[in-house]
């Protein structure tokens, strides 16, 4: 596999303003763990190599448990994650899969677990992640060499 364009390269403004975007998220309030989660089950759902790579490699760094990541396409069938943790997976993947929109019932269970301004911020981090995933996946970037800030715990 070889990467097709180097889109940072050729149009480093737009992922400035991305990485802003990353920035503002990872300052938001929202968990750290409920985050990588949310931007691992994105990267499942769009078949992201790049990105499965990169946010499974980041949320061990950050405690993350090898079991829960190797559920996360599985998780209704698991105990593993909490009622936030879940509503959390469902709002991503509602959000991720919108052309049949967004049924009530799940907004409603997020509306439960978080308040306005976090579910704002969750949604911004559905869209980030879901951006991310297509500018990965058209241009072929290749997954493997990618290493997180911190080491495992």
């Amino acid at each position: 596999m070889q990467q097709r364009l180097n889109y940072y390269q050729l149009a480093p403004e737009p992922v400035r303003a991305m990485m802003a975007l990353g920035k503002y998220l990872a300052d938001c309030g929202l968990e750290h763990n409920l985050m990588e989660l949310v931007k691992t089950r994105a990267s499942q759902i769009n078949g992201c190599a790049y990105c499965l790579d990169m946010h499974t490699k980041d949320a061990r760094a950050a405690g993350e448990t090898e079991q829960r990541l190797y559920a996360l396409n599985a998780w209704r069938e698991t105990p593993f994650y909490t009622d936030r943790e879940r509503t959390a997976l469902a709002w991503t993947e509602a959000v991720t899969q919108v052309s049949g929109g967004v049924p009530d019932a799940v907004y409603e269970e997020a509306r439960r677990h978080f308040n306005e301004k976090e579910l704002a911020d969750l949604t911004w981090a559905v869209i980030a992640i879901n951006g991310w995933n297509r500018l990965a996946i058209s241009f072929r970037a290749v997954p493997g060499s990618y290493k997180p800030a911190h080491q495992p715990a």
